[in-house]
Order: structure tokens, then sequence, then C-alpha cells
């Protein structure tokens, strides 16, 4: 059946929306078929590409986060067919509501008893950051010990590293590291060059296909296509689709 990732991590700004437009976009280009939910009652970024098909769900009701709105989003995924993939970006604002409420409801089981498989997605990123992400890592991984889970490693704000340590010699990863069923590292680059580009791109809320088929510059679509195809490899090599 299908195959549901939910994107979560309780520090917002961390590149979390970019992983799942990252994920929407590698899966459609290796030929899956893709469906999309927005739970982020705050920043709807993904459901801000206009090019991609994602339902926004409005999980606030009188200015609070209503959990029972969260029955229509397994509703949907439950209807999902097979080969489907799942892609649920949820805010950090939502990240605690959508946690509990997976587990009050037993909704890992009810969609695998429904035949489909769940991964969890995670960020960690370097900078300030880093210490908060790891929490929220944590926080899934002993929440949900029996899911696995995808991190994804993001360098943009500084290395992943703490205390002279890489992210596999973090105590989160010797403490849970058999949960993680995959590492992926977003690609870095030159950021004067791809850096910028990247920027402009998810400014623009606009896909890798679009913005290689443009009319800008040849050097900039080119740093676009080899950018995409290394995230290609990256995606295929954590075989979760």
């Amino acid at each position: 059946m299908a195959t549901v990732h939910f994107i979560q991590q309780g520090k917002g700004g961390v590149g979390k929306s970019m992983i799942a437009s990252i994920l929407y976009q590698v899966l459609r280009l290796l030929g899956k078929q893709v469906a999309a939910f927005d739970t982020d009652p705050v920043n709807a970024t993904l459901a801000g590409f206009k090019e991609f098909e994602v339902a926004c769900l409005d999980i606030l009701k009188n200015g609070d986060i209503d959990p029972r709105q969260f029955d229509a989003l397994i509703d949907a995924i439950m209807e999902q067919g097979p080969e489907t993939h799942v892609i649920v970006d949820n805010g950090a604002s939502s990240f605690l509501a959508l946690n509990s409420y997976i587990k009050e409801n037993n909704i890992i089981d009810i969609l695998e008893e429904g035949g489909h498989s769940v991964f969890f997605h995670s960020v960690i990123t370097g900078g300030q950051a880093i210490g908060d992400t790891v929490l929220g890592l944590r926080s899934m991984a002993l929440g949900f010990p029996a899911t696995p889970i995808v991190v994804w490693l993001n360098p943009y704000f500084g290395e992943i590293v703490m205390d002279g340590r890489p992210f596999e010699e973090f105590k989160v990863y010797q403490e849970f590291g058999g949960q993680f069923h995959a590492i992926i590292t977003i690609p870095q680059g030159n950021k004067a060059t791809i850096g910028k580009d990247l920027e402009t791109l998810f400014a623009k809320r606009q896909s890798f296909e679009t913005a290689i088929n443009s009319g800008q510059s040849i050097v900039v679509r080119s740093r676009l296509q080899r950018y995409r195809n290394e995230l290609v490899e990256a995606v295929s090599n954590a075989a979760i689709a």
C-alpha cells in the first residue's frame, strides 16, 4: 500500500519544509505517485509551491490547535492507493500536538494494519540550532521506538558538529542509531553560486524542473540540474522509495 512520510521537527526555521519539497520532487522524478499534506498552522510553506499538488489542512479552531482535525488527515492517508508516497509537512508549532495525537490514537498501528509503511523524517541543522534539533530528534526516537526515522543533515547554517564530533558520534546517534533507517546529507556547494541559486529557487517556491527549463543563465540551470541529480542519488540511496 502507501508509504507515509511524516516530516517532524520541533525547531522552526531549520529547513523542514525545504526537505518536504525536495522529497516531493525526487519521488516524482523517480516515477512515484505522490500525495502531500501541509498541516503547518503558521507557515504553510509546502502548500506555497503552486506547481505541487498539496492539500492544506486547517488544524486551528478559535486560534488553538484542534487535534480532531488530524482525523481528516488520517482518513485521507488511509484512502491512498498502492505504491503512493504520502508526505505530511507538519509545522514546528504543531510538533507536540501531532506527536501526542499519533501516540494517543495508535495511529502508527492503524496505518500499518491498513497495509501502509510509515517513516518519520527529522532534520539536524548546523549552527546555533543544532542542540534544539538534536532534542527534537531525540523526542521522536523516544516517542516512537518502533518506527524508522530518516535523519536529514542540513549543514547550511554550519557544520553538523558538536564538541568536535560528527553526527555519527553524537550521543543521540549512539543511543538511537538502530532506529535511524537512513541519514541523508543535503548537498552543499559554493554559497555565492549554487547557494544563491537555491535561495532564489525556494524564495520563489519554484520547482527544480521549472528553474532548469527557464530562460535564466545556462550556467545557473546547469548548476541546478547537477544539484538535483545529487539529491536524487541521496534519496535513492536512503532506500525509502
